[in-house]
């Protein structure tokens, strides 16, 4: 069994001892400590809580812990039920809530759950804060109210008003996504993209829309990390039904694949930047992204005339580097776009929106798209991490060995070489050392990737 407690929230496996995986006691302590946190250092005056939550099996047992556990501090609770991450985001800001919790292990396996911890602008807890919750679960000192204060619960459905806000985007072009009569497929691994996603596509113009694992049953059809190894039913769809597009999202709906009409994989580091280059075109500014995305937004924003800027891995992270460069567009290169203009989060929503907008202007096939862009191969590996491995020693030992080329480490370790890259660091939701590459090639890419991984293996 397995428990996490990071920046990303607490996420583990569902069963097991109590403080080995995420037990029922365990949602309750840290649902404890992220309430009493929320009551020491609310900066609104309301006592709202939003929680949402994704279509995983584990769903509603762990909402029923949650809601409960927050009526027993005292706070009022917004059940929105089944939810898209982005959509909880929005739902804090209109309820002008203090707070909000999204229950999801974003693209981990079914046996995962989490809970991911917002504050009251609907943005994920920064690292200080998300330390000084863990610290109160840690002492297990929690104030739980009176019977007369105890807190209510209303629920409350948000999907329609996710909708109709990225439909007002000045972006967002309707008329001419609906007269390019697009035929587009979706693959939303049984989980709430299910729930939104055809209603999205329908209220676009998109009339022609073949839908994959669209039932939000929890039982995912296939690996829920969008990658090209787990999206091949959708791919072989798309090339037997000439469709036009193919969008395929993660359980929560914050990640963003897209595939093209010939069954390729669009990328999805390359979702940002297709995305960037719609925005950027009609509004100029700088952009941010994480250490561990393609060099590819660089170049699109200096074609523009804007300043790229890089962001250690984490969306928060990313959140604090665009607000400090008032950067336009933003994300991370799993398919996580964040645009200001709608709110400071990963959104699959906005991403699809304006990703249909600017193919609707183009006119073109996604693979004559795919290739107006700079061509950067990414790969990524991992190494499984056990107890006795001492991840830092690692980073610092690789740190040093390339101490004359550019070395970053406000995240793990990111070494720039003349025309490629390669970044370590420690995960925050899995426990493994994440060895992200770029080259110019894909055998260049991996000849990097497994040379540094022999140079950490031989460290182990």
């Amino acid at each position: 069994m397995t428990l996490i407690k990071s920046i990303s929230g607490i996420r583990g496996t569902i069963g097991g001892n109590v403080g080995e995986g995420l037990s029922p006691l365990d949602v309750v302590r840290f649902t404890a400590a992220y309430g009493t946190w929320i009551k020491q250092n609310r900066k609104v005056d309301s006592r709202k809580i939003v929680v949402g939550r994704d279509a995983r099996l584990s769903g509603k047992m762990v909402e029923s812990l949650v809601v409960g556990t927050l009526i027993g501090l005292g706070l009022d609770v917004v059940n929105i039920g089944l939810a898209s991450t982005p959509t909880t985001e929005i739902a804090v800001q209109k309820e002008q809530a203090c707070g909000g919790l999204i229950l999801t292990a974003s693209h981990n396996p079914k046996q995962w759950n989490a809970l991911k911890l917002l504050n009251e602008r609907g943005e994920f807890l920064n690292d200080k804060e998300g330390k000084e919750v863990l610290s109160l679960a840690e002492k297990d000192q929690y104030l739980f109210a009176e019977v007369d204060d105890l807190g209510c619960v209303e629920t409350k459905d948000y999907t329609q008003i996710h909708i109709d806000d990225v439909l007002s985007l000045k972006l967002v072009d309707t008329e001419k996504i609906k007269a390019s009569k697009f035929r587009v497929a979706i693959d939303c691994v049984n989980s709430v993209g299910g729930v939104v996603l055809p209603q999205l596509l329908k209220k676009l113009g998109v009339e022609d829309v073949l839908e994959l694992n669209c039932e939000p049953t929890g039982k995912f059809a296939h690996n829920p990390e969008p990658l090209p190894a787990h999206l091949t039913e959708i791919s072989d769809l798309i090339k037997q039904k000439k469709v036009d597009v193919g969008f395929v999202v993660d359980p929560d709906v914050d990640r963003l694949a897209i595939i093209c009409e010939d069954g390729s994989m669009f990328g999805e580091e390359y979702t940002l930047v297709a995305v960037a280059d719609y925005i950027l075109s009609k509004t100029p500014g700088n952009t941010v992204s994480n250490l561990s995305s393609t060099r590819a937004l660089r170049d699109v924003t200096q074609k523009y005339g804007g300043e790229y800027n890089a962001a250690a891995v984490g969306e928060v992270n990313v959140v604090t580097k665009m607000k400090d460069t008032h950067a336009v567009i933003g994300g991370e290169g799993n398919g996580g776009v964040i645009y200001p203009e709608s709110h400071y989060g990963r959104d699959a929503l906005v991403g699809i929106a304006l990703f249909l907008s600017l193919m609707s202007e183009k006119g073109i096939s996604v693979t004559e798209l795919r290739r107006e862009y700079p061509s950067y191969y990414i790969s990524k590996n991992k190494i499984e991490l056990t107890p006795e491995i001492d991840v830092d020693a690692i980073l610092v030992a690789m740190k040093n060995k390339y101490v004359n080329e550019k070395v970053n480490d406000i995240d793990g370790v990111k070494i720039d070489f003349a025309d490629s890259w390669v970044h370590l660091r420690k995960s925050n939701t899995e426990p493994i050392i994440r060895i992200y590459s770029e080259a110019a090639t894909v055998e260049e890419s991996e000849q990097l990737a497994q040379r540094i991984i022999s140079e950490i293996k031989s460290l182990i």
